[in-house]
Parts: C-alpha cells; sequence; structure tokens
C-alpha cells in the first residue's frame, strides 16, 4: 500500500492533465468524454492501480467495469493485470452488461417469481419459449436483472456492498434499459461511478442508445465533466482527416491546430472499374505490406459499413488464393475471446506447435493466475507430463498418416486433467455449466472448419488466433481496436444508406482506426451476390461528403 500523493502511473507513463486528475479523485462520480486514441482504456487502467495500491479502494471492497463488448472487457481486465499485478487485480471484475445482469439474476434467481421464476441451470436460447422456466433468450437478461434489484433490497444491499467504485466503459452507447440497472444498483450511494466515452462513436442508436447521456448521468450522479483531447494514436495526416469529421460531429471537440503539425501518416482514395479489380489489387497490396515491409497481419484490418459477407467476399477469396490468413469476425462471433476457447487453443498450439512460449505463458495464467510457487510448480509438472505423452501419440498418428485424428482426444484429456472447478473459475458464464458446454463445442466446430481449409493443425490455429491474421469486419465491431494499416471498403451512397448521423459516426470510428495508413475505396460496380439480396444495386456512386474530409489529405491521387 503506498500513500495517495506518493502514486505515480504505473510502468512511468505520462497522462494528461484531466486524464490525471481522474485517474486520482478520491471523492465524485466522473463523466469524462474523450476522441478516439486518447487513451480511454488506459486511463481506466490507471485509475484501478490508483485505487487498488492506495487502498483508496478499500480491502476487501472491489471494482466493477461495464463494457459493451467481451473483448474489451477483457482488454482492460488484461491491462489493470499488467499496471497493479494479479493479486490486487483479482479484485477487478470486468463484464459486459448482459454478463453482469446474469450474475445478478445467478445470484439472486429465487426473487424472480410468477412468470418470471427461473429454475436453476436456466438456459439462455435463441427463441423466447413464453411460461418456460428454464430458459431465456439475451434480450431478458438486463430486464430480469432488473426486475430483481427493483424488488429485492437484499440484493441492492448486496451489490452496494461489493464494490467501492464502477468504470462505465463505451459509456455513449448505453441504453435506457442498462442505464436503469445501473441506477437502481448505484445511483444515491457512496459509490464511485467513472462513465467514459466518445459522443462521436454513438452507434448504437439503432439499439436504443440514449441521445445526451453524458448530461444525463452528470445530473443524476453529481458527476464532475471533464475532457480528454489529445489522440495518441492516429499520425497526424490522420488526425486531419478526423478533425474535418469532428468539426461536423461535435465542433467544440475539435482538436487545436498545434496538435494537428506534421505531415507523418498516409491517407490514399482509390477508384476501381468493379469489386473484383478492386479485390485483386487490395489483396496484392496486403500481400506486399506482410511480405515487403514485413507488417504483421494483426495490424493490417479491412472494415465495411455493413454486410460484410456480401462486400468482401472478393478480397476473402483472393486472400485465401495468396495464403494470407484473415479473419472474417462475423463469421467467427465472439468465440475467440471466450477464456475457455482461448485456453484449448492455447494447450494445442504447446501440443501441436513447433515452439510456443507464449502460448505456454497464457495457459499457466489462466490456470494458476493467483496460485503461490509450490501450487505452480505441481500444474506445470502435471501439464507438462500430460503433453509429453500425447506428443509421443502426436508422431506415432503422422507415422500412420493420420496424423489429426487424436487432436480433439487430447483436448479431452486436458480439460478432464484441468478439471470443471478451474474452468467454471475462467468467467462468470461458465457458473452455468450449458454455456462452459457450447463454448468448448463452438471452439472444437470453429477448428474444424479452419481445418477444412486447409488440413494443416498449427496453421488452423494461427488463424483462430487474433495475432496472426488480417482482420475483416464492420466498423460497428472494430470500435476500440487500432491497426497499423486500414482499408475501408466501398466508401459509397449504396453502403452508407442509414440514417446520416449514425453513418457519418459510424465512418468516424472506421477513420479513427488507423494509426499510421488509411485507405478509402469506391467500386464504380458490384456485381450481385449469388444470394441475390434484396435492393441490391450495381451501379455504384462515391459517397461524396466522405471522400470530401479526405481529399485535402490524400499522400497521392492514384
Amino acid at each position: 500500500m503506498i500513500a495517495v500523493e506518493a502514486w505515480q502511473p504505473a510502468d512511468g507513463l505520462t497522462l494528461e492533465p484531466n486524464a490525471l486528475r481522474a485517474a486520482r479523485e478520491q471523492e465524485r462520480c466522473l463523466a469524462l468524454t474523450a476522441g478516439p486514441g486518447a487513451g480511454k482504456t488506459e486511463m481506466l487502467a490507471q485509475r484501478a492501480d490508483f485505487l487498488l495500491r492506495t487502498g483508496t479502494c478499500r480491502y476487501p471492497k472491489r471494482i466493477l467495469a461495464i463494457s459493451f463488448k467481451v473483448d474489451a472487457s477483457k482488454n482492460l481486465k488484461e491491462r489493470v493485470q499488467r499496471r497493479c499485478g494479479q493479486d490486487l487485480a483479482s479484485r477487478f471484475d470486468s463484464f459486459t452488461f448482459h454478463a453482469f445482469a446474469k450474475r445478478i439474476i445467478d445470484r439472486f434467481r429465487p426473487v424472480l417469481t410468477g412468470k418470471d421464476a427461473l429454475d436453476a441451470g436456466y438456459k439462455i436460447t435463441d427463441r423466447k419459449v413464453e411460461s418456460s422456466r428454464n430458459q431465456i433468450v439475451f434480450g431478458d437478461l438486463v430486464p430480469l436483472a432488473i426486475e430483481i434489484l427493483q424488488t429485492s433490497k437484499m440484493a441492492r444491499n448486496a451489490i452496494r456492498q461489493t464494490y467501492s467504485d464502477v468504470f462505465l466503459d463505451e459509456f455513449q452507447d448505453c441504453t435506457n434499459l442498462q442505464y436503469d440497472l445501473i441506477q437502481l444498483a448505484f445511483q444515491g450511494t457512496s459509490t464511485r461511478l467513472t462513465a467514459v466515452g466518445d459522443t462521436k462513436q454513438k452507434i448504437m442508436g439503432w439499439a436504443g442508445a440514449l441521445d445526451g447521456i453524458f448530461e444525463t448521468f452528470a445530473a443524476d450522479f453529481a458527476a464532475v465533466p471533464l475532457n480528454m483531447y489529445r489522440n495518441f494514436r492516429s499520425q497526424s495526416r490522420l488526425l486531419r482527416v478526423q478533425n474535418e469529421i469532428i468539426r461536423v460531429l461535435d465542433p467544440a471537440s475539435a482538436m487545436p491546430g498545434e496538435q494537428l503539425v506534421g505531415d507523418e501518416g498516409e491517407v490514399f482514395a482509390w477508384q476501381f472499374e468493379d469489386s473484383r479489380k478492386e479485390a485483386e489489387c487490395l489483396a496484392d497490396l496486403i500481400a506486399n505490406w506482410i511480405r515487403v515491409e514485413q507488417l504483421p497481419p494483426s495490424e493490417i484490418a479491412v472494415l465495411v459499413s455493413k454486410q460484410l459477407e456480401l462486400y468482401a467476399d472478393h478480397l476473402m477469396a483472393a486472400l485465401e488464393v495468396r495464403g494470407i490468413p484473415f479473419r472474417n469476425e462475423q463469421q467467427m462471433q465472439d468465440i475467440t475471446v471466450e477464456p475457455a476457447a482461448r485456453l484449448i487453443v492455447d494447450y494445442l498450439s504447446c501440443l501441436y506447435g513447433k515452439r510456443e512460449p507464449k502460448a505456454w505463458v497464457r495457459l499457466m495464467n489462466q490456470l494458476v493466475p493467483f496460485a503461490d510457487d509450490e501450487i505452480q510448480s505441481s500444474t506445470r509438472k502435471d501439464l507438462d507430463r500430460l503433453i509429453k505423452q500425447q506428443r509421443k501419440a502426436a508422431v506415432v498418428a503422422e507415422l500412420l498418416d493420420v496424423p489429426l485424428s487424436g487432436w480433439w482426444e487430447s483436448v479431452r484429456a486436458f480439460l478432464k486433467q484441468v478439471r470443471i472447478e478451474t474452468l467454471v473459475a475462467l468467467s462468470p458464464d461458465y457458473e452455468s455449466h450449458d454455456r462452459l458446454k457450447e463454448v468448448i463445442r463452438d471452439t472444437r466446430m470453429r477448428i474444424e472448419e479452419l481445418l477444412k481449409i486447409k488440413p494443416d493443425l498449427p496453421k488452423a490455429l494461427e488463424r483462430f488466433s487474433d495475432d496472426q491474421a488480417v482482420r475483416i469486419m464492420t466498423m460497428h465491431k472494430s470500435k476500440g481496436l487500432e491497426f497499423d494499416s486500414v482499408i475501408l471498403l466501398g466508401v459509397e451512397s449504396q453502403t452508407f444508406w442509414g440514417k446520416a448521423d449514425e453513418e457519418r459516426c459510424a465512418f468516424f470510428v472506421g477513420v479513427s482506426r488507423a494509426k499510421r495508413r488509411l485507405i478509402m475505396t469506391y467500386s464504380e460496380r458490384r456485381e450481385t451476390p449469388p444470394s441475390k439480396p434484396y435492393k441490391w444495386i450495381e451501379k455504384r456512386a462515391p459517397h461524396v461528403e466522405f471522400f470530401h474530409y479526405a481529399i485535402p489529405f490524400l499522400s497521392n491521387s492514384s
């Protein structure tokens, strides 16, 4: 424990004044708005470090962080672990809104009665069944948690006694139901809430995101409004493009000119005759980045407005021909960020890979994150023994010309040795054993799909993971991520056909993912996909407004 006045940002990082003030706040709630690349996640990690290391979050109180996406929740948890160590980080809970709601339901389920009553071991399914006590749909989680908090004073008090601090990440996307949950749980208490987000990135309007949410929160929780201006992600030429969009979205937040000096970064706008030529050109370009520039595939993203399969189909085929690994995020969904999936992939990497020290370290961190040296040593020995046995079996299978015959049996043996208690501890969602089984099943199915593309298990495992593939996703899904080089595919009027404000926000999110290089494309013709989607338009026109933001700052006009 250290004195409050002695605390300095972890790892010697320098925070801008408002970020430092937010990290050190001891009494008030905070409403912190910040642009992309301003270090919102890092500020939250530093705030957690301050609260835990100074004892401002008094033991045994905990910190609750609520995010909108699984990978954002995981990213924040990992940052906190790096900043203040595993021991203190064990008091930091990082969930999505739905995961937090499910924790409330699982803990206080008996409070639900009548039509809302649930049996133990209930399942979350895709289809609602009226009057069923053993299954609900995903959309029921938050309303049922609200019902519990409205009904039970004991439930409200239990949550309030658990947490001294609450972090709300990407708060601009908060819906009315999610805000109701936060109010019921924490309004009028001594709990310190820190809401962080960027109104220029509000892209959940279609899902009920509230207008003016930061002003509402500041009034309801007497929160201090703060703004972080500086963008640490993008180079100057890209910042200038972003600033032109900010002038339209939120003129008061436009960056001052002295932050935008310099000529670093590259911005391109390319026109193609048709989508096949576009795909071939972009695939060659990406191959050059990887093989000549030595740019890691994970530092490349291709972003589309919507309907990923329809717009990126030719590009994915062209990448496949060139042997360039890519991840279709629409297809992958969130299975790759599931802790149980990561555990299985890391184990198989240790078993079938040549040298996988990173996978081994991740494996041990997940299996024994807070154990003492003796337990860690014992776990390592047991795991090492199992891997040696299974490696011998894999060698025999290869000699018999059936090299991949036993890979899933190896996983089953591994999971059996790990034991169910350890697996459940990986995620609060796994307290429902059915959810754990579902993740394990989906992991197997995804690896099998990748093996059909190429029957090479180490390659399939690389493609499964985040760090070895070009990412292809919607702009919506890219939020919170960053890449060296970003391609915005199909910046066309026929692609951005939603409400103007929402489409502008989505475009801003896409542009602001790029650190060094941004490419915008437009194709004069996009042939109708085989699925013949409704109202598909082959003849295309560039989105004049969006290209207008970039034109003054292009690196060249090719």
